[in-house]
């Protein structure tokens, strides 16, 4: 049912991601939403953020900004921290998602979205077919149409991680089951004696 919002991945924080891995799996472009992913809402671009994506570009990556704010605020934020940025994008649409792509020279399979919304930023993402993940929203002050987003937020993230757990338990299951001998507590061959002793055995005997 909540399908179509799950996240690829959930991590705590944008700074907190391991971008080295990301660049090592071949990605090359990274869009982000702003808003409570890279600043607090309404936040202009930190120290924070400026050197953090000076970092990406030194290990490789274009990066772009998506945001559904009008030109003003993204076009600021953008120039503080030298990306390319699209706005007023109307996410969900995936429309704003292939507009970023464009704009990096980057393919779907070597673009990834991060950002901290499920119902704009992961949907749409997940609408265009693009890799993503999902960050915990950096402060709690929000628009109250994002504040009421956030209780059908939890009931899909609840279900996210259920999902999750299970899967990883069916994981470690088949795991075991396809385990040798020697894990569950004995050699191959000792219940009924290896091929070499029964051969010494037979040799005895003649």
């Amino acid at each position: 049912m909540f399908q179509c919002f799950y996240p690829d991945r959930l991590e705590r924080d944008t700074y907190g991601i391991d971008y080295d891995e990301l660049f090592q799996k071949g990605y090359r472009g990274i869009i982000f939403d702003i808003d409570n992913t890279l600043v607090p809402h309404g936040a202009p671009a930190t120290p924070k953020a400026i050197a953090f994506f000076e970092q990406l570009r030194k290990i490789g990556f274009e990066t772009c900004l998506l945001s559904n704010n009008q030109q003003p605020r993204v076009k600021t934020f953008a120039e503080a921290t030298g990306s390319k940025f699209i706005c007023n994008a109307h996410k969900p649409s995936r429309k704003g998602y292939e507009a970023a792509m464009k704009a990096m020279g980057t393919d779907l399979p070597a673009t990834i979205f991060i950002g901290d919304q499920i119902f704009t930023d992961i949907y749409g993402a997940r609408c265009a077919g693009m890799a993503n993940i999902l960050v915990q929203p950096i402060h709690p002050k929000e628009e109250i149409q994002i504040v009421l987003k956030r209780y059908l937020e939890k009931i899909v993230l609840r279900e996210y991680k259920k999902k999750s757990k299970e899967r990883k338990e069916s994981v470690q299951k088949r795991s075991l089951s396809k385990e040798p001998d020697t894990v569950r507590g004995c050699k191959a061959g000792e219940i009924t004696g290896s091929a070499s002793d029964r051969t010494e055995s037979d040799n005895k005997r003649s």
